[in-house]
């Protein structure tokens, strides 16, 4: 057992821990520190430290958790979640990969936060910050999944972080409206060209461009939308990509799944294909390949996409090795971004906005577009000022009353 007591002298406050050992007469031993943040991390450890012994005969060293953890998420699912993707357990395992390199020298039931802390060191010295923050993270989710399995006493882990760069920290690219304007115009143009192959070819896409602008949905979503999802007023997203292309499977999250109403000429027109054009498959798919697959991300993206914006004239220049190259202003989720703003300027309010989005929490959605939901704000707030909201007297008032 263990306490803090605040002492306050002549070299201010400070904190002493009172905590058990077996190498005193009394039975506890004293240590003092300059805040309480101290003294309390100070505790935990030496309360670990006290209790620290092998509640599991099978788990006893880190690799032994670690693959407890990995059979968990692909059989069971964390906390009542569903089982983890292919593609996403592929993930986890190189990650594992990485904690298992580590010399532990300690089983795994005698960690403390140092030794996590030494662990973090390591992984900084090795790899780069944002490998370190996702091998943290799978690593303090192993570690809560055996506590709550009481096979661990205590989570050593619990704030041993780095703050890894997001792909949020620069603000997104968003089409203005008179750019997807010129995109859809060029859709329309390329699937009405005297070019048979090029209207062929564009008969699929046209309505897979109006589905992207009018819906948000990822790419991965809408190059396996199933017919069957196609409903009265809009699409069911229920299925996407896996990772690499290699097969279709649920959404990443539960969060993905959602209802998109879509207007009716776009719904119309995908129908249309899916009915008259799309070709045999087993798959379900409202836009396969000639030959019943599934589209590639990469060949909407090089072939179909960057088509329209060659044809819409959304082409930038940029340098690639000394060189100087044109290439499309804008990617197939930057239209997913343009959906975002068009919700914020109708004043959607944010948690409608978050389920549209398929965002697992409501934080991705402030992360990625607060910075336009502020704007938008912004620009109907009328100008008032602080002094003009408080009830009070004029300063002509109050200098006249004074004479």
């Amino acid at each position: 057992m263990s306490d803090i007591r605040k002492r306050v002298g002549r070299k201010g406050t400070t904190y002493q821990v009172r905590y058990s050992t077996k190498s005193s007469k009394t039975g506890y031993a004293y240590k003092t520190f300059a805040t309480r943040k101290e003294a309390l991390a100070f505790r935990e450890d030496s309360s670990a430290r006290s209790t620290a012994a092998p509640l599991s005969s099978e788990i006893r060293t880190v690799s032994q958790g670690v693959q407890k953890w990995l059979d968990v998420c692909e059989r069971e699912g964390r906390n009542g979640r569903e089982p983890v993707t292919k593609y996403t357990l592929a993930n986890y395992e190189y990650r594992a990969a990485i904690i298992n390199d580590y010399a532990w020298s300690k089983e795994l039931h005698e960690l403390t936060k140092p030794d996590i802390i030494e662990f973090r060191s390591w992984l900084l010295k090795h790899h780069s910050r944002d490998v370190t923050n996702k091998v943290l993270t799978s690593f303090h989710s192993m570690v809560k999944e055996l506590v709550g399995r009481a096979v661990l006493a205590y989570d050593m882990a619990e704030g041993v972080t780095v703050t890894a760069s997001s792909r949020y920290d620069e603000a997104v690219v968003i089409p203005s409206e008179r750019d997807i304007q010129n995109l859809l115009s060029a859709a329309d143009r390329l699937a009405n060209s005297s070019n048979k192959k090029t209207a062929k070819t564009w008969q699929r896409y046209r309505p897979m461009l109006y589905l992207a602008v009018d819906s948000g949905m990822r790419p991965q979503e809408y190059l396996v939308l199933a017919s069957s999802s196609l409903k009265e007023t809009g699409v069911e997203v229920d299925r996407a990509l896996d990772g690499g292309g290699k097969e279709i499977s649920v959404t990443k999250t539960r969060a993905g799944r959602r209802f998109i109403n879509l207007s009716e000429d776009t719904l119309g027109m995908v129908r249309h294909y899916a009915e008259n054009h799309a070709a045999q498959n087993d798959y379900d798919l409202v836009f396969p390949t000639s030959t019943g697959q599934w589209q590639s991300v990469r060949n909407w993206r090089n072939r179909g996409f960057a088509s329209a914006c060659e044809e819409a004239g959304l082409m930038i220049k940029v340098e690639e090795d000394g060189k100087t190259v044109e290439r499309p202003k804008y990617k197939p989720y930057d239209l997913r971004h343009f959906y975002a703003s068009m919700l914020i300027e109708q004043r959607v309010n944010l948690k409608r906005i978050q389920t549209l989005m398929g965002h697992r929490n409501i934080q991705t959605t402030l992360n990625v577009y607060g910075h336009l939901i502020e704007r938008a704000e912004a620009t109907q707030e009328s100008r008032v000022s602080v002094l003009s909201c408080m009830q009070r007297e004029s300063c002509g008032a109050s200098v006249a009353s004074a004479a």
